[in-house]
């Protein structure tokens, strides 16, 4: 059996760029969850129950959030659609598990524990969950792949196109490389 190596070991032309994944537990933003759903695999494909509704119409399992209305947005391959911002509305977004966006959320909130901070966030990618980001969280998504992919997101405000509840912050406020691909 042979010795393990040290970075010593490693050429010197790459030593220096080598680095460990971080595995630990992201951190999250005040008032955003991700709700894990089944995802049921059978041998002629899947089933994921996305919601499922009280008798009065709020969503279970996320207090007080009552559907208006549902959109699809369509990611064309290596788009940007970012930022966004609602201040009255609240929203859950959901990408199928074959397919994958990465998200980015930003806290604008002057008065939240989270005020300034941002993270990434992937959906998809094998993975069935619904992201809940409410109003107040600049949010955004890049879709790295080259093939196009859907964007699913349930609000609880019907959109108005004479005053919408839709203000926008430039793709890079936070810094160009921000929607850089992974390892960049």
């Amino acid at each position: 059996m042979s010795k393990p190596l040290t970075i010593e070991d490693i050429d010197d032309s790459v030593s220096s760029r080598v680095y460990t994944q971080d595995y630990s537990k992201k951190q999250t933003l005040e008032g955003v969850r991700i709700i894990e759903l089944k995802n049921h695999v059978a041998e002629d494909g899947d089933f994921s129950e996305l919601l499922r509704f009280s008798e009065s119409g709020v969503v279970e399992g996320v207090l007080g959030f009552k559907i208006a209305q549902i959109n699809r947005s369509r990611m064309l391959p290596h788009a940007v659609k970012a930022w966004h911002l609602h201040l009255i509305q609240d929203e859950m977004w959901y990408v199928v598990p074959s397919q994958r966006l990465t998200v980015g959320l930003w806290d604008i909130r002057k008065t939240s524990s989270t005020k300034g901070k941002s993270i990434k966030i992937v959906l998809g990618g094998g993975l069935s969950q619904l992201l809940y980001i409410p109003r107040g969280i600049a949010h955004g998504c890049v879709n790295y792949n080259d093939c196009e992919n859907d964007l699913f997101y349930f609000v609880s405000e019907v959109f108005n196109v004479q005053n919408p509840d839709e203000k926008r912050l430039a793709w890079d406020a936070l810094g160009a490389t921000f929607w850089n691909p992974p390892n960049e």
